[in-house]
């Protein structure tokens, strides 16, 4: 298990936002937490501590008016540590190279990937030629609904029809290097994780899989550890005392291997 930081950027600034409540219309979201902090201060703290793998998430979308102030903050962290952060949020295989010209190891891709609720291969084949299948790390954050996990798409409002488990992973394994994994139904709510999501990425085992949702205690972090058979990586954003939380960042690293 690793500890994977995040930097999610709404309006400009670094946030911790309830992970379902992101709305385009009026840039809305149900804050935890805004940082008076850049998000170059952040990149430099994980740098400072040499923990690579973490990701910055553009959290509006390219109409938005804050979007050019959201990309700069995003663009000035991957030049502060450069091939340490991976970043999503509106990345095509037009626009992914610009993102690792700055610094960025891996882009993180969704939407682009699911268009109209289904894979879209020809995309994905696009990305993978853009960049390399080794820059490429494949967001399959879901939410449950009739029993199952869907992978959801549009800052996680629209379900898709791709149902999450153990061979929709080996499916999508040949087309990149990583997943992300929010489970969105308990993402900024620090009230526990997805126990059989957990357990079900510990099934897979094949590429490196980071699992972020719900994390609120350092049990929380033994569950993990144990459902996911120590092979997930795991981010915590509002919890951590980075971000106003009550875990210690020092402490959240000594869990780790």
């Amino acid at each position: 298990m690793k500890f994977r930081p995040c930097i999610d950027i709404h309006n400009g600034k670094v946030k911790q936002i309830v992970g379902g409540s992101l709305l385009d219309q009026g840039n809305q979201a149900q804050e935890n937490f805004v940082s008076e902090q850049s998000a170059a201060f952040y990149a430099e703290c994980y740098k400072k501590r040499g923990i690579r793998g973490g990701h910055i998430i553009l959290l509006n979308p390219p109409s938005s008016e804050y979007y050019e102030a959201t990309k700069n903050q995003a663009l000035e962290a991957l030049r502060a540590y450069p091939g340490g952060m991976q970043i999503g949020g509106g990345i095509t295989n037009e626009n992914a190279m610009e993102y690792i010209e700055n610094g960025a190891s891996h882009v993180i891709v969704t939407s682009f990937v699911f268009k109209d609720g289904k894979v879209n291969w020809d995309n994905l084949d696009k990305l993978v030629k853009a960049v390399g299948k080794e820059r490429v790390v494949l967001d399959l954050s879901c939410r449950k609904k009739d029993g199952a996990y869907y992978v959801v798409t549009d800052r996680w409002q629209k379900f898709t029809a791709e149902v999450l488990n153990v061979n929709t992973l080996e499916r999508f394994q040949q087309y990149c290097d990583e997943f992300l994994i929010h489970a969105v139904d308990v993402e900024g709510k620090s009230s526990g994780v997805e126990k059989e999501l957990a357990e079900m990425l510990g099934n897979y085992g094949k590429l490196p899989v980071t699992y972020a949702g719900g994390i609120g205690s350092y049990d929380d972090i033994e569950i993990l550890k144990k459902l996911g058979k120590n092979k997930l990586d795991i981010t915590i954003g509002s919890a951590l005392d980075l971000f106003g939380g009550i875990l210690e960042f020092e402490k959240v690293l000594s869990y780790m291997d």
